[in-house]
């Protein structure tokens, strides 16, 4: 408690003021340790208020700045602050005596708890908004992930980080080998990223996703009236809008036979022909290819180009598999569960430690895109500040062994959600509109599902 010269009778007033005066107040020493933090405040952050005083403030507010701001004598004010799963305003002012600090003051201030839920939904949605802006500018304009995405401590990751840093900057066409789910997009954002052609366009196109007949118009463009249907004043191709930066073939693999030879000429002459155009346009596009198909056998099947697997191929990296680099597992689940709770807007504080044991023996086999599936599945299933087993997939629960190879990742993905859908519904008696908030999807697309699993 801070030193004043009030009488007991008069600490006594002070303090009932500052606990109706303002919603939550906390003050810390210069070495961060919590001195007073008014009523209101512990009672928000369920903690004691005899055992609060003495701890450090990082051990009692979540994101807290106070021990920093006690350090520097810099206030901030008016700073957005996570807690318990919200963005609060918080101020943080250093208390100065003989020109020396010895004290932070920091404050929350809202007229009640209505107010501070009205404010607490207007600052999500300008988040929500924003983010849905960024994420568009950056689909359209250029590569949403960095190299800081690749989470992972084990030495295979971090000898694939050291060869991402090492090719990046020259303008060699890079294949990205690995299997479905282990991150190859992401890789391909990252060599984007540190290369020289970072403030240009990043362009992706899917090779899988595209049927046969749109791919060439999809990749070079046409001119107006190159046939029946084009639309009026043509259109650009991804070469075109990929031109000075970087383009990304994804699933090479399943490209035609046709259109491998039309990308092998362009590779080579560096130069692109619309559809229906006279005239041949320059192009200046470093490309990066992935792939999970075995490239070689196909070759030597006659079902890919030779020369086109050579001209892709000049420095090869590969993903390894999540069964394969198991010490990754824990910092993935951590760095997945940080980021749906922070959408989420979910107070989850640690996972059991048979989930743990559970996670780790899973053989993945759809890799990384399956463990950020069942992490978020699991949050929306928790309902306290730890995911136990109960709230991950039946899938997980059983016995591994007999499940993986048996059926295929999507049947194994379906059941999970049939398993979620239910739960869902069972903690909702029944709501279907409670259940589809429960599990964080809209109405419309929590119908479908039901339609789609017979559940209706």
């Amino acid at each position: 408690m801070l030193q004043t010269d009030f009488s007991f009778k008069d600490k006594s007033i002070l303090e009932a003021i500052i606990d109706n005066a303002f919603e939550w107040v906390v003050v810390v020493d210069t070495e961060g340790k919590v001195r007073f933090m008014n009523k209101n405040y512990c009672e928000f952050l369920e903690v004691d208020p005899k055992k609060v005083i003495g701890m450090h403030v990082t051990e009692v507010i979540e994101n807290t700045r106070m021990h920093i701001v006690a350090q520097t004598g810099k206030a901030e004010i008016a700073d957005l602050q996570y807690i318990k799963g919200n963005y609060m305003i918080a101020n943080r002012i250093p208390i100065f005596h003989e020109n020396e600090v010895v004290a932070a003051l920091g404050t929350v201030i809202f007229r009640d708890t209505e107010q501070w839920k009205k404010m607490n939904s207007h600052v999500k949605s300008l988040f929500s908004e924003l983010e849905f802006y960024r994420k568009e500018w950056s689909a359209n304009n250029g590569a949403k992930y960095s190299l800081n995405d690749l989470v992972g401590v084990s030495d295979s990751i971090k000898e694939l980080k050291n060869q991402v840093k090492k090719i990046s900057s020259g303008d060699i066409s890079v294949l990205i080998r690995g299997e479905s789910g282990t991150g190859k997009e992401l890789l391909a954002h990252s060599i984007h990223q540190l290369s020289e052609r970072s403030t240009a366009p990043f362009v992706k196109v899917n090779c899988a996703a595209i049927p046969d007949n749109l791919l060439e118009s999809e990749l070079f463009g046409y001119v107006e009236g190159a046939f029946t249907g084009a639309k009026k004043g043509g259109k650009v191709g991804k070469f075109i809008l990929a031109n000075e930066g970087t383009l990304f073939l994804d699933e090479i693999g399943d490209m035609p036979l046709r259109m491998q030879a039309k990308l092998l000429r362009v590779l080579q002459e560096k130069e692109i022909e619309p559809i229906g155009a006279n005239e041949t346009e320059k192009v200046n596009v470093r490309v990066l290819a992935a792939t999970n198909r075995p490239l070689e056998k196909m070759v030597q099947e006659k079902l890919f180009r030779e020369d086109l697997f050579y001209r892709i191929n000049g420095f090869q990296l590969h993903i390894p598999a999540l069964r394969e680099r198991k010490d990754d597992i824990k910092p993935l689940v951590e760095h997945f569960l940080e980021k749906v709770t922070r959408r989420t807007g979910k107070r989850i504080q640690s996972i059991d430690e048979e989930v743990n044991k559970i996670l780790f023996c899973h053989n993945w086999p759809g890799n990384i895109r399956e463990l950020e599936n069942v992490i978020e599945a699991a949050v929306h299933l928790t309902y306290d500040e730890t995911i136990d087993k109960t709230s991950l997939p039946e899938y997980l629960n059983e016995n591994d062994s007999l499940k993986i190879g048996s059926k295929s990742l999507k049947e194994l993905v379906e059941e999970t959600e049939i398993s979620a859908i239910k739960k869902a519904l069972s903690q909702n008696a029944g709501n279907k509109l409670a259940a589809a908030k429960t599990l964080g999807i809209g109405k419309s697309s929590f119908y479908e599902k039901l339609k789609r699993y017979d559940m209706i």
